[in-house]
């Protein structure tokens, strides 16, 4: 499935290997080395069998590529995945109901990491970083194409404090544009969603005086209307004048929704373009502790042009614990989605492919499932 984009998304892969060599020894942490090496192709290690997995919708029109390729390649398995959001997704996972399990958001240390350990009898759940993607600030307001907003407009809107589009704060945002009298309908998920903890994480870091409410995969700020998914939230934005909501790029672009340039650290509005979120990209950080490979995001990016609103989606599975069938499995189809080839498919669906370095990474941490 191809969607139209803002800009060649193909060439995020290039703007991010500029960017990542300039980062130094991988030692620090630093994401470093080139996108989709040709070197690291792979031929797909087939398995047998099925796997029922969810969570993220943000990475829906990943997983539907990645599971079309895989089964056209292995006819006896079969990879079902069930966009019900990130924190549906972990749930059935830690109760064994889900054989992995996608969350825009890493295990949360504490009684969410321990019930997933718990899951995997003789090993531990780790988290993969499979999707990166930015999250678009749409809208909808008849006569409105091109607006911008710093991060304190936006936290201030979502709090509920401007509750108009002429509001003398979204004036100051964008100097020179007639803006309506339009109420604003702010749009955000119903469900426990790791799109929803990465913005509201964004909201925290870049204006915390603003915005009170801290990150959680729940949505704590008050009014707004709630809808389910990724599509649900871009639904309801569409058909609202005076919309206001939040979506991962591959579902704006395929909703055909207006989308805000973002203020970043550098003083800039930043449009969402391949080369911007690209810049965002690298400079995030792996904290994790192999073959756990969570990351990090500078969300007050300095660097020029850089979008800096974006995430990262995890494959959250055990290293050991599952019955052998089903490790194999797991392993056979998430090896396919770290590969070259699977990342590289991405590039025409509104993501990013893994930095290389990283990518290997990842693979390494898939290779050691049993």
């Amino acid at each position: 499935m191809k969607v139209p984009r803002h800009g060649s998304i193909a060439c995020i892969a290039f703007a991010t290997a500029l960017a990542l060599g300039a980062c130094g020894s991988d030692n620090t942490g630093e994401l470093a080395g080139s996108v989709g090496s040709g070197s690291a192709e792979s031929t797909v290690d087939c398995a047998a069998g099925t796997l029922n997995a969810q969570g993220s919708s943000a990475q829906k029109n990943a997983m539907d590529e990645w599971i079309k390729t895989y089964q056209q390649q292995c006819p006896d398995a079969t990879v079902n995945y069930e966009p019900s959001g990130s924190g549906a997704g972990i749930a059935a996972f830690t109760s064994g109901t889900a054989d992995f399990a996608g969350s825009d958001s890493a295990l949360k240390e504490g009684d969410e990491t321990a019930k997933a350990n718990a899951r995997c009898a003789g090993g531990q759940a780790v988290n993969l970083p499979m999707v990166i993607g930015p999250i678009a600030v749409v809208y909808h307001v008849d006569g409105v194409d091109k607006l911008q907003l710093k991060p304190a407009t936006i936290a201030r809107i979502f709090a509920g404090e401007i509750t108009k589009w002429d509001d003398p704060a979204i004036k100051a945002d964008n100097a020179g544009a007639t803006l309506p009298g339009t109420a604003i309908q702010t749009v955000h998920r119903s469900d426990s969603s790791g799109t929803t903890d990465n913005f509201t994480k964004f909201l925290s870091k870049t204006a915390p005086s603003d915005w009170t409410f801290g990150n959680d995969k729940t949505w704590k700020a008050p009014g707004g209307t709630g809808a389910k998914g990724s599509d649900g939230v871009a639904s309801a934005v569409r058909q609202a004048d005076g919309a206001i909501g939040y979506v991962e790029w591959s579902f704006a672009e395929n909703s055909g929704l207006a989308m805000a340039k973002v203020g970043n650290g550098a003083g800039e509005f930043a449009e969402l373009t391949a080369e911007s979120a690209g810049k965002a990209i690298a400079g995030a950080q792996i904290t994790g502790t192999a073959p756990d490979l969570t990351m990090s995001i500078d969300y007050l990016t300095k660097q020029a042009g850089a979008y800096p609103l974006v995430l990262v989606t995890y494959e959250i599975a055990c290293t050991k614990g599952l019955p052998a069938d089903k490790a194999k499995l797991v392993k056979s189809f998430l090896s396919y989605a770290a590969s070259s080839e699977g990342q590289n498919a991405l590039t025409e669906l509104g993501y990013a492919p893994l930095p290389e370095s990283v990518r290997a990474k990842v693979a390494a941490s898939i290779d050691a499932i049993s």
